[in-house]
């Protein structure tokens, strides 16, 4: 699958039902650098805009550069926050023009090496690089029986199978020596209809057709089987946090 175009069809779903990250996670990207309102940020596969708008929030500039149309026109408008095309190893930013460069639920996309090397390219001298992942923890029961359901939809998807093998700290590389890991737990209550849309924004599974009705029925069922008396379930995350400071002659 081309990671620039998988999700074409699902930018609406992607911009509503994605999930968000935790405040404790954005604040530790921040942390120990100069003021957010001097900072600027480049979000890098930014998608619609989640994690950007996050950033924005806390006064930071930020730059979200994202190779996809659909996803760009999806996103939400935000102040702090300015849209451009370009891709991970081709972002068109200037040299040494960000304070810190992010990725979230992105770098797995990227060709590792090259992307890391652009990285390197446009930060200034120490700046930090942050690389992010919301991932399904399946310590929790319900969360397992839906990261499950998912493994058999997928049914042996390229793109699911290896995606897991990519996350976390990149290759040996000459641009970024050394990686600090901080780990935070974060959760979400979802609905019926936020159960199927977070689903349906994986790029790895069917829109239409038989499976995709499978699929709907499935949830349909685990939702069920799980939801408390207001008809919400809870989807618990495990977000990994990797940061790094890029060292210049």
């Amino acid at each position: 699958m081309n990671s620039t175009y998988i999700f074409t069809d699902r930018a609406k779903e992607y911009a509503q039902y994605r999930s968000s990250y935790p405040t404790e996670a954005i604040a530790a990207i921040v942390e120990g650098l100069m003021s957010s309102s001097q900072l600027v940020a480049a979000d890098i596969g930014a998608g619609t805009g989640i994690a950007s708008r996050l950033l924005g929030n806390c006064g930071v500039k930020v730059m979200a550069v994202e190779p996809n149309s659909a996803m760009r026109q999806e996103a939400e408008y935000h102040s702090q926050v300015e849209f451009k095309a370009g891709t991970a190893e081709k972002t068109n930013l200037p040299d040494d023009s960000v304070d810190l460069v992010t990725s979230f639920s992105a770098f797995h996309w990227f060709n590792p090496l090259p992307t890391l090397q652009e990285f390197h390219r446009i930060l200034k001298p120490h700046g930090r690089l942050a690389l992010i992942w919301n991932m399904w923890d399946e310590t929790d029961t319900f969360t397992q029986e839906l990261n499950n359901l998912v493994d058999i939809a997928s049914e042996s998807t390229p793109t699911h199978q290896n995606w897991q093998s990519k996350v976390g700290i990149p290759p040996e590389n000459p641009y970024f020596q050394s990686f600090d890991r901080l780990q935070f737990s974060y959760s979400e209550q979802q609905n019926l209809p936020e159960l199927i849309g977070l689903v349906e924004s994986q790029g790895f599974i069917p829109l239409a057709g038989i499976k995709h009705q499978k699929i709907t029925r499935y949830l349909q069922n685990l939702h069920q089987k799980w939801a408390d008396n207001q008809s919400k379930v809870s989807l618990v995350y495990r977000t990994d946090v990797y940061l790094s400071q890029a060292e210049k002659l």
